[in-house]
C-alpha cells in the first residue's frame, strides 16, 4: 500500500477512552507527512536528475559512436589513399621502367643500325678501292700494250712552229 504525504496529514484515528493525545498525534503526523513529502520531492528531483544524466549519457554514447565511426571512416580513407598512392607509384614506376627499356632498346637498335651502316660503308669503300685499282691496273696495262701505237697529238705549240695539224687552223682547234 502506497502512502502519500496528504494521506498521512489527513489521517484520523478513532478515539478510545484512554487514547492518545489527538493534537500530539496530529502534529507528529504532519511532521511525518512533511518529511515524506521532502523525501518524495528529493526522490523526484533525483529521478529527474537521473533521467537528465541518462539522456546526457545517451547523447555521449551517440557522440562516441559517431566519433568512432568517423575515426574508422578516416582510417579506412587513409588506408585507401595509401593503397591508391602505392598503386599509383607502382604504375608510375612500371611506366618509367617501360619507357627506360624502350629508350635502351631504341638506343641499342640505333647503335646496331649505325654499326651495320658503318660495316656496309666499309664494304662499299673496299669494293670501290678494288674497282678503282682494277680500272687503274687495266688502264696501265692498256697503256703498256699500246705505247708503241700512240698517234701524235698536235699541241698548240706545234702550230706556232709552223707545223700543220689536221685538227687546227690558224692555231685554233677545228
Amino acid at each position: 500500500m502506497k502512502i502519500a504525504p496528504i494521506d498521512i496529514a489527513h489521517k484520523t484515528f478513532s478515539r478510545k477512552l484512554s487514547g492518545l493525545d489527538g493534537e500530539e498525534v496530529g502534529a507528529f503526523l504532519k511532521d511525518v507527512a512533511g518529511e515524506l513529502e521532502n523525501v518524495i520531492r528529493e526522490r523526484n528531483q533525483l529521478k529527474e536528475l537521473l533521467r537528465e544524466k541518462e539522456i546526457q549519457m545517451l547523447e555521449y554514447k551517440e557522440r562516441d559512436k559517431s566519433l568512432k565511426e568517423t575515426i574508422m571512416t578516416a582510417h579506412k580513407m587513409t588506408e585507401n589513399l595509401r593503397k591508391d598512392a602505392e598503386r599509383e607509384a607502382a604504375l608510375i614506376m612500371n611506366e618509367a621502367q617501360t619507357r627506360a627499356e624502350a629508350i635502351v632498346r631504341d638506343a641499342r637498335d640505333s647503335l646496331k643500325k649505325n654499326y651495320q651502316e658503318i660495316t656496309e660503308l666499309k664494304r662499299q669503300k673496299t669494293q670501290f678501292e678494288v674497282a678503282i685499282k682494277q680500272i687503274i691496273t687495266s688502264h696501265l696495262e692498256l697503256l703498256d700494250r699500246n705505247s708503241g701505237y700512240l698517234p701524235h697529238v698536235a699541241t698548240p705549240g706545234d702550230a706556232a712552229v709552223g707545223g700543220s695539224t689536221p685538227n687546227l687552223r690558224d692555231g685554233r682547234p677545228v
